[in-house]
């Protein structure tokens, strides 16, 4: 299979927020399990977890892409996984850190932009 530049983007994004989510999770074990308390450190730990969830995620959904590569629908999902996994985790992160519990309004916005991404990915293997 010869990837075209689309996939690989997507593919080497997908590394890289793999590569960003083993060194967060690991400075929140080591650096950060001294400075935050029990609860701002579940808050970071859920970041984290979700960050991993959707980074494999997204190297599923880039495979499905690269079997159809000519579907928007799945073209979108792909962007949706990023910027939903963004928001959502780095709105955690930024919140146990800094303690800005508005920073908590804005993660509902990222898990939202991770069920329509997902629910597109879907609607895209079954109708594309």
């Amino acid at each position: 299979m010869i990837l075209n530049n689309k996939i690989k983007i997507f593919f080497a994004i997908a590394s890289f927020m793999m590569a960003l989510g083993i060194a967060l999770g690991a400075f929140g074990a080591h650096a950060l399990k001294s400075i935050l308390d029990e609860y701002f450190l579940k808050i970071y730990n859920t970041g984290i977890q979700y960050h991993f969830y959707n980074t494999l995620g997204l190297f599923a959904a880039t495979f499905i892409y690269a079997l159809k590569p000519d579907s928007k629908k799945i073209f979108i999902s792909l962007w949706l996984i990023i910027i939903g996994m963004i928001i959502f985790s780095f709105s955690l992160y930024f919140l146990a850190i800094l303690n800005m519990p508005i920073l908590g309004a804005i993660t509902p916005i990222g898990g939202t932009l991770l069920i329509i991404a997902w629910l597109t990915l879907t609607y895209g293997i079954l109708k594309d």
